[in-house]
C-alpha cells in the first residue's frame, strides 16, 4: 500500500535519492553495490530441516520456571566446504526455543562465555526496562545475568537475540538467536496444529554470504546493510520438510540483519494468516504471499494434500520505492526457501478456524500524548542514539499515537520495545488487514506516514529506560536508535532529556 504522490512526496524522493551516495560514504557502504540474487531452481533441497530443541527448564522453589542459556564461540559445518566459525546458545548455531504459559514468573539464567560483551533482548516481549536486555544491561565475559519477570501477554511468537549499542549486526549474524514461544489457554482452545517440529514448525529465516575460507561475512554491501546471498532455516542450508499432516503451521521469522523476505509458495497457493509479531489475529487472512521486514514475524497455516510438494519462495519484495535503489535495498532478491514434502497418507489433524482471539483495542478517545518520529539517513529525529541521553518521557498507563514517517525514498523499519502497537493508518489510508493485529516492530515504506497505538502499563523505571529503533540491524548499530522512559506520576527521569520535544 503506498500514499498517493504529491509534489512534496517527489522532492523527498528526489532529496534521498541525491543524498544517497554521501551516506553510502559516511557508513561505509558501496554505492555501487547493486548485485541481483536468485537461488530460483538452484536449490537441492537435500537436508532434512533442523528444529531447534525446546530448552530445558525446572520449576524452583519459589514457582520460578527456569531456563539456562549459555553464549559461546563454536563451529558449524553448514555444508560440505569448511567449518565456519560461529556463536550460539546451547550449541554452535543459534539457540533453543524457550516456551512458558501466560501467568508463569520465569527467569532466564545468560551466561556470556564469549570472549567479548554481550546483551540478550527478549524481543515482543512485555516486561520491565531493567530486565529488556538492551544496552544497558551488558553481561561481561564469565558473567551470568539472571532477568526474571511474569509473563503477561498473549500467545505469540516472540524470539531472543543481542542488542549491544553498536555490534548488534555482528552478533546476530554470528548466530546468536533463538524463539520464546508464549502459549495462553485461549489459543490452547483452538483446533490449530501445535505438535512442535511436527505440524508446528518454527522457521528462523537468514540470509547468509560465506567467505572463500568458511567464515561468515558480515560486512555492509548496501544500504539497508549486510546481506548474504544464500539462505539459512533453522540453520540449514537447502531443507526439506516432511509433511505428514493434513494442516501445517509455519512460524515464520525474519531473522535477518537487512533483507526483506515476501514468502509465497511456487504453485501459488493461498495460506491462511493467523498471527502476527505479537499473536493471534482476530481472523485468519486468506493470502498467498506473506511479506516480512528484519524482526517481523507471521504463522501461517498451509493446507497439503497427500503426496505433494509445495516450494516455498521469497520473490522480490514491494518495498514501495523507486526502482533505482531496489539494488541497494535487496529488493531484486529471489530465494528458494524451503521444500515440503507431503506423505503419501495424511493425517486429518486440524481446521482453520474462522475466528482466532478478541483483541482490545486502545481507546483513540483515551490518548493522553502524540508524538512524532522522522527517519531520515541514519538518525531518528535528527538525533543518533546516546547512551546517557532519554529521548522520550511517557507516564505509566498513558494510551499514545506515534506518528512515524520514514523520510526517505529507501527502507527503514520500526521497532517498539516492551509495547504491542495497532496500527491506526499507513499514508493516511486503513491498513490491510495483515496488519491488523499486534505488532511491535514494521517495515516503513518510503516517504509514508504510520500512525501506531499503543498503551503503557504494568511497568515504570525512572532510570532504566526502553528502545526505540530501525530494525534494520546495520542501522541501528550507526544510531538509528533513540531511549524512552516510563516513569510513574511524580519520578523524575535519571538520565538527561534530549532537547527537543516530540510528544505531550
Amino acid at each position: 500500500m503506498s500514499p498517493a504522490s504529491s509534489p512534496t512526496d517527489a522532492w523527498r524522493m528526489k532529496k534521498s535519492l541525491v543524498a544517497l551516495p554521501v551516506i553510502m560514504l559516511l557508513t561505509g557502504c558501496s554505492f555501487l553495490a547493486t548485485e541481483t540474487v536468485s537461488t530460483i531452481g538452484e536449490v537441492s533441497f537435500d537436508t532434512p530441516l533442523a528444529i531447534p530443541p525446546i530448552a530445558d527448564s525446572r520449576v524452583d522453589a519459589t514457582g520460578t520456571r527456569v531456563f539456562e542459556l549459555t553464549a559461546a564461540a563454536s563451529e558449524t559445518r553448514f555444508g560440505a566446504g569448511s567449518a565456519t566459525p560461529t556463536w550460539g546458545f546451547n550449541g554452535s548455531y543459534l539457540g533453543p526455543t524457550l516456551v512458558a504459559d501466560r501467568g508463569e514468573r520465569v527467569r532466564v539464567a545468560v551466561t556470556n562465555a564469549l570472549d567479548e560483551p554481550t546483551t540478550v533482548h527478549w524481543h515482543g516481549m512485555h516486561l520491565p526496562a531493567k530486565m529488556d536486555g538492551g544496552p544497558h544491561q551488558l553481561i561481561a565475559p564469565g558473567e551470568t545475568w539472571s532477568p526474571t519477570w511474569t509473563l503477561d501477554q498473549q500467545a505469540a511468537t516472540l524470539w531472543y537475540h543481542p542488542h549491544l549499542h553498536g555490534e548488534t549486526t555482528e552478533h546476530v549474524m554470528r548466530g546468536l538467536a533463538g524463539l520464546f514461544l508464549v502459549r495462553d489457554d485461549a489459543e490452547a482452545a483452538l483446533d490449530l496444529p501445535r505438535e512442535y517440529g511436527v505440524d508446528d514448525v518454527p522457521l528462523i529465516v537468514s540470509d547468509v554470504r560465506f567467505a572463500d575460507d568458511g567464515s561468515l561475512d558480515t560486512e555492509a554491501r548496501r544500504f539497508v546493510g549486510p546481506t548474504g546471498n544464500e539462505l539459512l532455516v533453522n540453520g540449514t542450508l537447502g531443507p526439506y520438510l516432511e509433511v505428514a499432516t493434513t494442516v501445517t503451521r509455519l512460524r515464520l521469522l525474519n531473522a535477518s540483519s537487512a533483507r526483506v523476505y515476501d514468502f509465497r509458495f511456487d504453485d501459488g497457493r493461498d495460506v491462511a494468516l493467523i498471527a502476527s509479531d505479537g499473536g493471534l489475529l482476530e481472523s485468519p487472512v486468506t493470502t498467498d504471499h506473506v511479506q516480512l521486514s528484519p524482526g517481523e514475524r507471521a504463522e501461517v497455516l498451509v493446507t497439503m494434500a497427500a503426496g505433494e510438494t509445495a516450494v516455498l519462495r521469497s520473490t522480490p519484495p514491494d518495498l514501495g520505492g523507486p526502482a533505482v535503489t531496489a539494488g541497494q535495498s535487496a529488493g531484486n532478491d529471489s530465494f528458494d526457501v524451503l521444500e515440503l514434502r507431503a506423505s503419501n497418507r495424511l493425517k486429518e489433524n486440524a481446521s482453520v478456524p474462522s475466528r482466532l482471539a478478541e483483541l482490545e483495542r486502545p481507546d483513540e478517545n483515551a490518548v493522553t500524548a502524540e508524538r512524532r518520529f522522522v527517519l531520515d539517513g541514519t538518525q531518528i529525529n535528527n538525533h543518533e542514539m546516546e547512551m546517557d541521553r532519554v529521548d522520550e518521557i511517557v507516564r505509566l498507563g498513558a494510551t499514545e499515537v506515534w506518528d512515524v514517517t520514514n523520510n526517505m525514498a529507501l527502507p527503514h523499519s520500526f521497532h517498539v520495545h516492551d509495547v504491542q502497537f495497532q496500527v491506526l493508518s499507513i499514508g493516511g489510508e486503513a491498513p490491510p488487514a495483515e496488519l491488523s493485529g499486534r505488532k511491535d516492530t514494521i517495515y516503513l515504506r518510503p516517504n509514508t506516514a504510520y500512525r501506531l497505538i499503543m498503551r503503557f502499563d504494568d511497568y515504570a523505571d525512572a532510570q532504566w529506560p526502553y528502545m526505540f529503533h530501525c530494525h534494520l540491524l546495520w542501522h541501528e548499530d550507526q544510531g538509528m536508535m533513540g531511549q524512552f522512559l516510563v516513569v510513574a506520576p511524580g519520578d523524575e527521569p535519571a538520565l538527561r532529556e534530549s532537547d527537543h520535544e516530540h510528544g505531550g
